[in-house]
């Protein structure tokens, strides 16, 4: 008995340690297996890109005449790299925090500015997309571990929405749908720049989008669910019926949907209980879509928020994970940066910790079923449907290993170690057409 509690407390010892050097990079003795890094050592480069002539929310006032203004927007791009000889993988980020009093220095597997494995040729695109407020840093967790699986990642600090330079949130819910769309377009014409360090990489056309709380409600967007019309007599709403360019009302909206995006990860997407959509404006979704949610869930709401949602879009084929007793940061932010630790200031704290849930342990499982839903739909891996059709309830599954294989009898969630499904259900809907 004494080893059996010294192991465990060893290895609880060893995972505190990693957590409290600000390493994005864990991953769990007991995380499910698709979390494991891949194959491909990691670069990274961080970007300034510019979109010409946007409609300028802030300065735009009710009834005048449109502001328009350049967008500049700073992305985080993750990339399998080709390291030289004796360069070590790893590398730091420097970045501000929730408390903007804060700094937070982040180590990960990332080489900066390593050059790119050309040899692999053009890869899918995934885009990532915080909340209100985030910043690109977010969820590098997830940039890092896609890239090492031969992914092209580029993770967003959207404008007037960052801890730094956080606005009213008219200009998010305009911008944030246009942002995803523009830095698609800047990662596709990279790609096909003879000089550029992605020169060839970059396949658009089968691009994915992880959004988090806003960034999600930016992502079901581009994915059809078109504002209401509550949406745009709101007084929250932006300025000139800017908001109309992204609403079900507006004919041009679903005509104008890009198509390359093939697949969106939307974690605990805000709106639905804002009266953002109604049901018939999600119906019209058709893009498959893996949503993920706490069930207790106060920012966004469970019931009347992410479930809703995910019922509600009937013509797409979609996942809800769900992570008992979980709220709203329970699931996608890094792990607390330990300068909170050493801080009098706790302010901001809440931003990346969950009463139930470890932070590191809910970033693996949330990195492991991303892997499984883009592999699906951006590569098209057929075997990791076993990853995704599974028993609703992962303790209604029987864990029967022998050998190392399972047995006939296995029922367990395909990839979990035993145990360790515990407090998630997974249900899958099809599209009603």
């Amino acid at each position: 008995m004494t080893r059996i509690l010294f192991g465990i407390l060893a290895t609880c010892i060893s995972l505190s340690a990693l957590a409290q050097s600000n390493r994005i990079d864990i991953v769990r003795h007991d995380a499910p297996e698709l979390a494991r890094f891949g194959e491909y050592d990691i670069g990274v480069r961080t970007l300034e890109l510019v979109d010409l002539n946007r409609a300028d929310v802030l300065n735009t006032v009710e009834g005048s005449e449109t502001a328009y203004y350049d967008r500049s927007l700073i992305v985080e791009v993750w990339y399998p790299a080709l390291l030289t000889d004796g360069q070590q993988p790893g590398g730091v980020y420097v970045t501000a925090t929730r408390n903007t009093a804060i700094t937070a220095t982040l180590h990960g597997h990332a080489v900066r500015d390593a050059g790119a494995m050309k040899s692999l040729g053009a890869l899918p695109l995934v885009i990532i997309s915080h909340g209100y407020p985030g910043n690109r840093y977010l969820m590098s967790h997830l940039g890092e571990n896609l890239a090492s699986k031969g992914y092209v990642v580029a993770a967003i600090d959207h404008r007037d929405a960052t801890y730094r330079d956080q606005q009213a949130s008219a200009s998010a819910l305009y911008n944030q749908p246009l942002d995803q769309l523009f830095v698609i377009d800047a990662m596709n014409l990279l790609s096909h720049e003879t000089n550029s360090f992605l020169s060839g990489m970059v396949d658009a056309e089968h691009a994915g989008v992880v959004g988090y709380s806003l960034g999600g409600l930016a992502l079901l967007n581009n994915l059809g669910g078109g504002f209401s019309e509550a949406l745009l007599a709101n007084d929250a709403a932006p300025p000139n019926k800017l908001a109309y360019r992204h609403a079900t009302a507006n004919p041009e909206y679903r005509r104008n949907l890009d198509r390359r995006i093939k697949a969106g990860v939307a974690i605990a997407p805000w709106g639905m209980a804002e009266g953002v959509w109604e049901a018939d404006d999600l119906s019209a979704i058709q893009i498959p879509t893996f949503y993920m949610a706490g069930s207790v869930d106060g920012t966004s709401g469970y019931e009347d928020g992410t479930r809703a949602i995910f019922e509600n879009a009937i013509n797409s084929d979609r996942y809800l994970l769900t992570f008992a007793n979980a709220g709203h940061n329970a699931i996608a932010p890094i792990p607390l940066p330990i300068e909170f630790h050493n801080s009098e200031d706790q302010s901001g704290a809440f931003h990346y910790t969950d009463a139930v849930w470890d932070s590191v342990r809910s970033a693996n499982i949330m990195d492991h079923f991303a892997t499984a839903f883009f592999d699906y739909h951006l590569k098209g891996a057929t075997e990791s449907l076993e990853y995704l059709n599974l028993l609703p309830n992962a303790q209604d599954g029987v864990y029967s290993v022998a050998d190392g294989q399972p047995t006939d009898a296995h029922t367990y969630w395909k990839g979990f170690p035993q145990y360790t499904g515990r407090g998630l259900m997974l249900e899958h809907l099809q599209p009603a057409k």
